[in-house]
């Protein structure tokens, strides 16, 4: 099974779109868990325990981990193995926006997908595509390309016009064209440019987007819905991270969030 089917089976099985961050900023966590051995990886069981049957992925950013050296590392692993064994069906998602010259991004894939066994990856496409290659000949796995990211400054290098398009609008044309021949392909567009989100999705008609900015960033979901499903109303995978595992109640955010991206399904 591909990271597109096994997305695909999990958004049936949860009857979600929802993807949980797994942002777990140690200074952030509530104390109970500082108490423990692995504090993060106890408070990522907790979040994947009390979210498992209302998302269709999890997406650890990879920064919290290395931020903490070997032993965010370790956190990390332990936490994708216990999704996989815990719950094999939920793919998870490596934030990570990798890419060098390709013998670099060999090893960043080599790391990524064979050590830490993910199913799927961000990746930076701004080195161009042999930086790209290394991650796409993984035919199994996801490579999640960015487009237009959600922060405020990715109109400073992202609307720069190239024979009047915008280059946010070029980076989507070149990865429909290598999703034709890797079929692995799919794009990061932030909710904070429902607009450009809409551009985006004519030119990708039926492929995924990761779409962060939902919550703490402002992104509308409603705007983002309307702007981004496909005509069989799924291809988003629509990511909280601080909004849901930093709440009173992770569960309960959670369930209120897929449960109104369903709403505007």
């Amino acid at each position: 099974m591909n990271f597109i089917q096994k997305l695909e089976k999990a958004i049936r099985k949860n009857n979600s779109l929802l993807c949980v961050g797994l942002d777990s900023d140690l200074e952030k966590l509530p104390k109970t868990f500082l108490k423990k051995n692995d504090p993060v990886f106890e408070f990522n069981k907790f979040i994947i325990d009390q979210t498992s049957d209302l998302v269709c992925a999890y997406k650890p950013q990879i920064a919290y981990y290395e931020a903490k050296g070997i032993e965010g590392l370790k956190s990390l692993k332990r936490t994708v193995e216990y999704i996989n064994k815990k719950y094999p069906y939920i793919p998870i998602i490596c934030d990570a926006k990798r890419a060098d010259i390709g013998s670099t991004s060999q090893q960043y894939a080599k790391s990524l997908f064979d050590y830490f066994s993910f199913d799927a990856i961000t990746v930076n496409p701004y080195l161009g595509f042999d930086a790209i290659e290394p991650f796409l000949n993984y035919k199994n796995k996801g490579i999640i390309i960015l487009c237009r990211t959600s922060n405020p400054g990715a109109s400073d290098f992202q609307d720069l016009k190239i024979n009047k398009t915008p280059l946010y609008i070029e980076v989507a044309k070149k990865v429909v064209t290598w999703n034709k021949t890797y079929g692995n392909c799919l794009m990061v567009v932030g909710a904070t440019w429902p607009q450009q989100l809409k551009k985006v999705r004519a030119l990708a008609k039926d492929m995924f987007f990761l779409i962060p900015g939902i919550g703490v960033q402002g992104g509308s979901l409603e705007k983002t819905l309307e702007a981004g499903l496909t005509k069989n109303k799924s291809g988003l995978i629509i990511n909280s991270s601080r909004g849901i595992i930093f709440s009173e109640n992770p569960r309960t955010a959670a369930l209120q969030l897929r449960n109104n991206i369903n709403k505007y399904r």
